[in-house]
């Protein structure tokens, strides 16, 4: 197997860039020795670190879900079973439908033979109240709601039940940070733990990044999580959005508001602290071919606000319900 060897001080900085640059190949087991590391890696490139063959140990195949339940559920019953799931570190947290109740801790147990990483099985709950947390039922493994999440080069720790994260945004954290290629001045409204923030902060020529959350509990893992990924520009309040903006006294180059189902109420607060030329990132739940609301609503609290806009583009960020998405609505005040 192709590998790069690397001295042992400096295997994680390496390792994180073969992953950024996705030439580390996860199938097979790193190798090591006294002083070096052997990671196996997908093609040759160049690089200062050696090139060489190793044999290294081929990984298992982690079995499906579906199939490894086929003896210890009926057949009916695997046909209501939702494989996907939400993995926030070492936790998995299942959607299981009221039909396959009775099998949730089958189910549960399952998850943990299968999925090597998981170390923590919790039952999906609603998503409720201004913090837009949800209940968690524990199902198997440890019993803990306490995640440390890794994604985009930064380390999140967060309660799942208590503090609302999406895993699934991960890819459109990533996709917002590529789109910043000067110092600019951001605000993330409803930031949570931090993780626009982090994310933002760590990949990124951001001057600054603010970060503004209503949810306590949040907040303080938001301040956690800006000490363990070593961040020095950023800053985050806890409190309403409509009460702690106006305060900062500060116009931004860029705004985030990553709450679908209540950024239009915030819409004002945003245009008066938005410079000119700023880029704001608008979230909102629509049906596909419904977003014209969406952009109804920016253009109605614009001309309230009297300014003028640009509609840039209208990102789909995953699916919220059946033939209903979360949208970004990108658009820049001129």
């Amino acid at each position: 197997m192709l590998c790069i060897k690397v001295p042992v001080k400096e295997a994680e900085k390496v390792k994180k860039d073969l992953m950024k640059k996705d030439l580390f190949d996860k199938e097979h087991y790193i190798k090591k020795d006294k002083e070096h590391i052997y990671f196996p890696i997908k093609k040759k490139f160049k690089t200062k670190y050696k090139l060489v063959y190793k044999i290294l140990k081929k990984k298992k195949a982690t079995a499906d879900l579906k199939t490894s339940l086929t003896k210890k559920m009926k057949k009916d019953d695997l046909e209501y079973l939702r494989r996907s799931m939400d993995i926030i570190g070492n936790i998995a947290i299942l959607e299981i439908p009221k039909e396959l109740d009775k099998k949730e801790k089958v189910i549960a147990k399952e998850v943990l033979k299968t999925s090597r990483n998981i170390k923590t099985v919790l039952k999906k709950g609603k998503h409720e109240g201004v913090f837009r947390t949800q209940k968690l039922k524990h199902l198997a493994g440890e019993k803990t709601k306490e995640a440390d999440h890794k994604e985009n080069n930064v380390v999140m720790k967060l309660d799942v039940e208590s503090v609302y994260f999406s895993p699934r945004l991960s890819n459109d954290r990533k996709r917002i940070a590529k789109l910043i290629k000067k110092p600019e001045e951001i605000l993330v409204m409803f930031s949570g733990c931090a993780p626009y923030v982090c994310v933002i902060a760590k990949n990124t020529k951001a001057k600054q990044v603010y970060g503004v959350e209503i949810n306590p509990t949040a907040h303080n893992y938001a301040l956690q999580n800006i000490l363990i990924n070593k961040l020095n520009n950023t800053g985050v309040f806890l409190g309403d959005v409509k009460h702690i903006v106006p305060k900062l006294n500060k116009k931004f180059d860029r705004i985030l508001m990553p709450h679908p189902t209540a950024a239009d109420k915030y819409l004002d607060v945003a245009l008066k602290c938005a410079k000119k030329g700023a880029v704001i990132h608008y979230y909102d739940f629509q049906k596909e071919d419904e977003t014209k609301k969406s952009i109804g609503k920016i253009k109605k609290a614009c001309a309230k606000a009297k300014k003028k806009c640009r509609i840039l583009r209208t990102v789909k960020c995953g699916q919220s319900a059946p033939r209903e998405f979360r949208f970004c609505i990108e658009f820049k005040i001129l």
